[in-house]
């Protein structure tokens, strides 16, 4: 683990259990709501790294979390042939933003990070779906997906504008965490993909390893989540979710700003 510390502007152990809380919290929010993992952890790792070394930091989890998501829901078959489109705009937007932004180099990525919370938290807040009508999601999938890998790239957070579109779609709640799951899992495995090649998250120096550790806080926050769900109003628990994202992200916002 010594080369996960060269990644970190500290030594000490704080650095380590602050990063051990947010894998939880992310992990409980996920547990409880079916998303947030990466999320809540980009934001909030955001504070002591770069977004595409917390992304990196997180590649393992998100795929083993949304891997369960995925195979846990009722339909997937059905849900793979209604989304297959919109992945396919996912890998591509995911390959050529790493090709158009080399990946940990943008210098704007943490003022669009703190947009992207803010976006996304807004709409939650708001709770206001995108106009989707029928028959337009032959051409609106693609779009989505091409966007959503493009603010993968940037970011590394892949909510944007992935989840509105999803939620659009009117889907059963079931079939909603499942398609959530899926779309995740998808934009993770081509996020790692383009970490890979570009070498770009630290994943030549070790990083590998960090993100199998990151694991298990994660796999521990999840399972405390679903143990809790039925103990906790979703409605009210979404509020204090997205308002928590709005303030994460106006202050990450802030802070690029006045440092740049």
């Amino acid at each position: 683990m010594t080369d996960l510390f060269s990644l970190l502007p500290a030594y000490s152990a704080p650095v380590f259990l602050f990063i051990a809380a947010v894998l939880v919290l992310a992990g409980f929010v996920k547990g409880v709501i079916g998303l947030g993992l990466p999320t809540i952890s980009v934001g909030l790792l955001g504070l002591i790294m770069a977004p595409v070394q917390a992304a990196a930091l997180l590649l393992v989890a998100n795929l083993v979390t949304n891997a369960w998501q995925l195979l846990a829901g009722p339909d997937l078959r059905g849900i793979l042939r209604r989304l297959w489109p919109m992945l396919a705009g996912v890998v591509l937007g995911t390959f050529l933003g790493a090709a158009w932004f080399p990946l940990g180099a943008f210098s704007w990525a943490t003022a669009l990070l703190g947009l992207a919370l803010l976006a996304y938290a807004g709409l939650g807040l708001a709770q206001r779906q995108l106009p989707l009508q029928p028959g337009q999601e032959i051409w609106a999938g693609p779009l989505v997906g091409l966007a959503t890998g493009l603010v993968t790239i940037l970011t590394g957070v892949f909510v944007i504008p992935a989840v509105p579109y999803l939620q659009a779609l009117r889907l059963e709640k079931d079939d909603l965490v499942q398609a959530l799951g899926l779309s995740f899992l998808v934009s993770t495995i081509a996020l790692g993909l383009a970490l890979l090649a570009t070498g770009a998250g630290g994943y030549g120096d070790g990083m590998a390893a960090a993100a199998l550790l990151a694991l298990l806080p994660a796999l521990g926050g999840m399972l405390l989540g679903q143990a809790l769900r039925s103990r906790i109003s979703a409605a009210s628990f979404r509020r204090w979710f997205f308002g928590g994202l709005l303030a994460l992200g106006g202050y990450l916002l802030a802070k690029s700003l006045l440092h740049a």
